[in-house]
């Protein structure tokens, strides 16, 4: 199943959330912040980083947030009105902007369908090589 982070300061709803996707199998890691998710996933890169809009408006300069190769970002919020502004590469990147824990069912959906397209495509990802960080 898929390595996932969430990241963000809401214990109690990253704890959910992180329950809600062990339970279907994928494999959780958290982290506070963005400067703290590199430590936090000890070379072990995500498929997908779930990160609080708050998270990414406090990134400073420089940041990254490791992911495999062909991951994706899902940017949350707790209204529709929490939207960052992200650089075009991260609104490449992001693969959806989600209200929490309002939309937790959609946020399940999104990562168990990226995983199985991912699988599929994972011969092409290996050929890369590396590790790939997005620059925040």
């Amino acid at each position: 199943m898929a390595k996932v982070i969430l990241v963000g300061a809401d214990v109690a709803l990253l704890e959910g959330l992180g329950q809600t996707l062990l339970g279907f199998g994928h494999d959780v890691s958290f982290a506070a912040t963005v400067e703290d998710a590199a430590s936090a996933l000890r070379g072990n890169l995500p498929v997908i980083a779930v990160v609080s809009s708050e998270a990414l408006e406090s990134v400073e300069q420089g940041a990254t947030l490791p992911l495999t190769p062909g991951g994706a970002l899902i940017v949350y919020g707790k209204s529709h009105d929490e939207m960052p502004f992200l650089t075009p590469r991260l609104q490449r990147a992001t693969l959806a902007h989600l209200v929490l824990p309002l939309e937790r069912h959609r946020l399940l959906a999104l990562v168990q369908s990226f995983d199985s397209r991912s699988r599929t495509t994972r011969s092409t990802r290996e050929d890369l090589g590396g590790d790939f960080q997005l620059e925040l």
